[in-house]
């Protein structure tokens, strides 16, 4: 079994790719900021595991063998959606950029915790495969 097999680490990885790709949307919201009709986007919060078990979530079967029964439609990883900040301007566009900037903060410090958690786990299996005494 490797690290990679771990239900935590994996979460963990989930976690930072998510947060990864909110970032590149508020990117986007930033770079058209000056954009004529531009409807600021941000990423649906990932899918919470309780209601994804209940069938409320995106919860998808997976192929682990070339003998299963290949999924019939994959949906986006994530989902984008229309999210307008709190003033639209004349032309349309609906990007605040200090908005953007407390969700791009957000999402830094929501990344930093998680690298944070993602190490400490590494230490302390580094800690238990090491031999006694050492």
């Amino acid at each position: 079994m490797s690290p990679a097999d771990l239900p935590l680490l994996n979460q963990i990885k989930g976690r930072l790719t998510w947060l990864d790709e909110r970032q590149r949307v508020i990117a986007q919201n930033v770079a058209n900021a000056d954009t004529p009709g531009y409807m600021a986007r941000d990423l649906r919060q990932p899918t919470d595991f309780a209601k994804a078990v209940q069938g409320a979530g995106g919860l998808q079967m997976a192929r682990t063998s070339a003998a299963h029964l290949a999924p019939t439609n994959q949906p986006a990883r994530f989902a984008v959606h229309d999210s307008p900040d709190s003033e639209t301007t004349l032309d349309g566009n609906a990007v605040v950029v200090e908005e953007q900037m407390l969700k791009m903060a957000e999402s830094r410090m929501a990344y930093d915790a998680a690298i944070s958690l993602y190490q400490k786990s590494m230490a302390l299996l580094r800690m238990a495969a090491r031999p006694p005494g050492r």
